[in-house]
């Protein structure tokens, strides 16, 4: 039989996958990455070897996740389209990374995904796995089998007997890790119809939410954050603490329609409470320490960084060079944000920095003004000629 590594999350797709690969005459072997989904993995590996998987690989990546993914794109400001906090396109070069490792140590050729072929997480699997190794052929089964909905997919998973937990009647499809959850399908594809609640994973509605507002201190270092009202945190626990602060206050819910790779427009709920906050917190303390010129410039290459994670282009020379000059920027960006958190709406409410560029006695206009109101008027006039000829 000849092998393929699977990536495997348990969920409809890569559970049929398995037993269709099986089908055909495949070894499958299932990998499993441990992003912060915080599911049971014991479970899932029950429902691979159930579905005739030869063997399951289950490798805890929440660190590197952290540190080596979701901070870098903290620190570019990676928000695709302005909204999108990149959660699930963050995962898949790693996912991806390490599918090629299985496949290497098992001696395989051949690597699957259960992404289906009108969607981003195909593109961002295959261009990483084909930078890391040309060599390896990759299936992608829902491009090529016989069902034409997740309705037949859910009747072939109850005719073999495979154990899901979607049904006819909640048919989302829903992808999670630490940096938030991302959740599509059924009665969401109509964009004109509001988020039934059940789609929601972790947060409160704005309705349910408590009615006194929470504030909250971050401290950064070099654009990284690492204190939450004082107290330090690992990487890991910052964000989980953050999600549940973020959950409670309905903070963190997006409603998009935004632009595939592929070319088509598709409608996404994303929950990402501990994301929205410290993008937010990150991009004010931002405000307060860099310059003029580099803050409009570093909007620019923040936008580039974004479509890059979006595009899977993780490992693309372009990206790596952009770290050298995020890292760059970073250098000034340590620092409190206060926040307030009421009802799903997160507002800076202050900041502070010792290397804050604010200088309140040539901002104010009360007493100890020491802006030299009289330069303005030549300054106007120079930066006003080259258009007064124009008409």
């Amino acid at each position: 039989m000849k092998k393929i590594v699977l990536a495997y999350s348990g969920g409809l797709d890569t559970s049929c996958c398995v037993q269709w690969l099986r089908d055909r005459g495949y070894e499958v072997v299932c990998f499993i990455a441990d992003l912060g989904q915080e599911e049971d993995f014991v479970k899932i590996e029950k429902r691979a070897l159930s579905g005739q998987a030869s063997r399951v690989y289950i490798k805890d990546l929440r660190g590197e996740f952290v540190e080596d993914f979701i901070f870098p794109a903290l620190k570019a400001n990676a928000v695709y389209e302005g909204e999108y906090l990149l959660a699930t396109a963050l995962g898949r070069p790693l996912i991806a990374k390490y599918l090629v490792d299985v496949a290497h140590k098992e001696r395989a050729k051949a690597i699957a995904h259960g992404c289906s072929g009108k969607g981003n997480d195909q593109v961002r699997f295959e261009v990483t796995a084909r930078i890391l190794d040309p060599g390896l052929e990759i299936i992608a089964p829902l491009r090529i089998w016989e069902f034409k909905s997740r309705e037949e997919e859910i009747e072939y998973a109850l005719s073999k007997k495979i154990p899901i937990e979607v049904t006819k009647k909640k048919p989302y499809s829903i992808d999670k890790n630490l940096w938030g959850v991302s959740i599509e399908s059924g009665v969401l594809e109509d964009p004109r119809q509001r988020p039934p609640e059940d789609c929601y994973q972790w947060t409160k509605s704005p309705e349910e939410a408590p009615d006194k507002p929470y504030y909250i201190e971050i401290e950064f270092e070099k654009g990284i954050p690492g204190k939450i009202n004082g107290k330090s945190y690992n990487g890991i626990q910052l964000i989980r603490k953050l999600n549940r602060i973020g959950a409670i206050n309905a903070v963190g819910r997006s409603d998009l329609i935004e632009n595939r790779l592929v070319g088509i427009k598709s409608r996404e709920i994303y929950e990402a409470p501990a994301a929205l906050i410290l993008h937010l917190a990150h991009r004010e303390l931002e405000t307060l320490v860099l310059d003029r010129e580099l803050a409009h410039y570093k909007n620019f290459v923040s936008s580039k960084y974004a479509e890059l994670i979006y595009y899977g282009l993780w490992y693309s020379k372009l990206r790596i060079a952009l770290d050298k000059f995020i890292e760059e920027t970073q250098k000034s960006v340590s620092g409190v944000v206060r926040l307030k958190l009421y009802k799903g709406n997160c507002i800076c409410v202050g900041r502070e920095s010792p290397y804050s560029l604010y200088s309140q006695e040539l901002a104010t206009y009360s007493k100890g003004d020491k802006f030299n109101q009289k330069l303005s008027e030549g300054f106007i006039r120079i930066f006003g000629m080259p258009f007064e000829s124009q008409k």
